[in-house]
């Protein structure tokens, strides 16, 4: 089965709650991964927030994205 993020919302700071298409749900803070030139401009966190699900994964305006597996291997699993 490929991986998934079917839906996203922000939580706080550098953290996303995610649920991926095997029903996994969850909060990743991103806030270690916000490095190079492609992740630090993320850092504002209101350009964080302005997120969109594209391709199957969460990703921004300046092109910036993470692998859904990615995020499914960092997910802290809520109920």
């Amino acid at each position: 089965m490929f991986i998934h993020v079917v839906e996203a919302n922000y939580v706080r700071d550098y953290t996303l709650w995610l649920r991926f298409n095997d029903g996994t749900c969850g909060e990743v803070d991103l806030s270690e991964e916000l490095t190079g030139p492609i992740f630090m401009p993320l850092r504002d966190v209101e350009l964080f927030k302005r997120f969109i699900i594209a391709c199957h994964t969460v990703a921004w305006e300046n092109g910036a994205d993470f692998a859904p597996e990615y995020l499914r291997g960092h997910i802290r699993v809520t109920a």
